[in-house]
């Protein structure tokens, strides 16, 4: 589970409630009959994937978009949605096009700016021409945050358009906030600063070393990931909860006293917009998916990206100070109430309308300029 997997789930619920009839095409990772409950309704066709030999949780799959056309095709569809196209999804783009069906490409991950966690630099400029082949190719881009927008359009890529994440206000709720999972976890009283994501590189938890030995606080990391026994190691007095899911995720966030998201490379980062929706403060890096997210000095701080002096200093700020932080709550809440997944669901259908017109205006443009040609 991810956030690129989360919001898929998301959309193939809305779509079902909607009506709408969706295939679904992956990578197989594990029995398809479990997966397929989790699928509201959505046909699946699930393809032989190897895991990526740094990080074997990625899996990858080698289809080709004459295979990919052929299932496609089968399926007749009205629009091809890619989920962070990068391999299978641009595979998929060209299957779209030999079918004649428009495709709209979701943004959701710095592939470059990755490479440079994993310590392939020199691999990030190749990646981010890739990038840039991808979403040029697609009739659509949805981009899921101002700076993500801004970044596509560095590299050349148009036909862009705003498309945000939705967060779930119930499961994310201030009145999930446990007393009693506040003193299992800190039992002497401190003030919790909680992390939740997967612990891999490009998320840089490694930052929160800067937090240590912070007087009367408790720094709770949930997530697991290839990262976690150097995390563990790094920071020795952080509280390891691993993976945390549903209900017991909802009760984790809302019981901390402030969030903490150091990241650099999050084209959206959905975890901050569950935090805010669970009435927590959020200190990021101000760079990428957080701008558009945390109100500096109303929902919470953003530092300067790299400057772990500067985190510090944030997370002292509201550990500090209790009415600060309950303020930064309130007005966090009160930040996030519009975004419902259904009101996303819909901007999501209205855009792939708008790819379906645009193919068609494609192809009639194309056909005016054979007949003139003749």
């Amino acid at each position: 589970m991810n956030g690129v997997t989360h919001s898929l789930l998301q959309m193939l619920r809305h779509l079902e409630s909607r009506g709408h009839e969706t295939l679904v095409i992956g990578p197989r990772v594990g029995p398809i009959d479990q997966t397929h409950a989790r699928l509201h309704g959505a046909s699946l066709s699930m393809l032989r994937s190897v895991p990526l030999p740094s990080y074997p949780e990625v899996r990858l799959t080698f289809a080709s978009a004459r295979r990919l056309a052929h299932i496609m095709g089968d399926f007749q569809p009205d629009v091809v949605h890619v989920a962070s196209p990068f391999v299978l999804g641009w595979q998929g783009i060209r299957a779209a096009d030999m079918i004649g069906v428009p495709s709209v490409a979701i943004y959701q991950t710095d592939i470059a700016g990755y490479a440079e966690r994993y310590g392939i630099r020199a691999a990030g400029p190749a990646l981010a021409q890739h990038v840039a082949r991808i979403h040029n190719r697609a009739t659509l881009t949805l981009a899921p945050s101002s700076a993500s927008i801004a970044e596509l359009q560095g590299l050349g890529v148009d036909r862009l358009e705003l498309w945000a994440r939705g967060v779930d206000a119930q499961r994310f709720d201030p009145a999930h906030r446990s007393q009693a999972w506040r003193d299992a976890v800190a039992p002497n009283g401190e003030v919790i600063i909680g992390y939740v994501g997967r612990l891999a590189p490009e998320k840089q938890v490694e930052d929160l070393r800067a937090l240590s030995k912070i007087p009367n606080s408790k720094l709770v990391i949930v997530g697991d990931g290839p990262a976690r026994a150097h995390l563990e190691a790094l920071l020795p007095d952080a509280a390891f909860l691993g993976f945390l899911g549903g209900d017991e995720l909802g009760t984790a966030l809302a019981s901390f006293d402030l969030f903490v998201h150091p990241g650099e490379n999050e084209t959206f980062c959905q975890t901050v917009q569950e935090a805010l929706a669970s009435g927590v403060p959020v200190i990021a890096t101000g760079r990428g998916g957080p701008l558009d997210l945390v109100a500096n000095s109303r929902t919470g701080w953003l530092y300067r990206p790299g400057d772990l002096a500067d985190l510090r200093a944030r997370v002292l700020d509201l550990v500090g100070d209790e009415a600060k932080r309950a303020a930064f709550a309130s007005a966090a809440r009160a930040s996030v109430a519009h975004r419902t997944w259904a009101s996303l669901g819909d901007e999501l259908i209205t855009h792939y309308e708008a790819a379906m017109v645009t193919q068609r205006r494609g192809v009639l443009r194309a056909a005016r300029t054979a007949a003139a040609r003749h």
